[in-house]
């Protein structure tokens, strides 16, 4: 079972992006599905959340309004919408699942870089 992250890139200021996050070998309805992202020389910061089949979601205060999570449970994927990037969004952005019950199981993909630079 893994997850794979997509979607990076080099954006301008301002800029929009979506990252893709696909998941083999177990179902993401059954899982929590969460962004995460580390810039250089800080700390891995979480980002948003989606909850299992009713899609709940919460996001971090930092991009409140401007990133957006959702999912496509028949697609196996998880999207994170970011709009209005700023030169601080500037990281690798990983996709975490963990399991809602059962076994504690819990994947973390190899992230994708997302450069915003003028």
């Amino acid at each position: 079972a893994q997850v794979v992250e997509s979607g990076g890139g080099l954006v301008q200021p301002g800029g929009t992006l979506r990252l893709s996050c696909a998941a083999s070998g177990f179902p993401v309805s059954s899982y929590f599905m969460s962004w995460y992202r580390q810039a250089p020389g800080k700390e891995r910061e979480f980002l948003a959340e989606s909850a299992g089949l009713g899609g709940r979601t919460r996001y971090a205060d930092s991009i409140q309004g401007r990133f957006s999570i959702s999912r496509e449970n028949a697609l196996n994927t998880v999207y994170l919408q970011m709009n209005s990037l700023e030169l601080e969004d500037t990281a690798v952005y990983y996709c975490k699942a963990v399991a809602m019950r059962g076994r504690a199981l819990i994947y973390w993909g190899q992230g994708t870089q997302v450069t915003v630079s003028s």
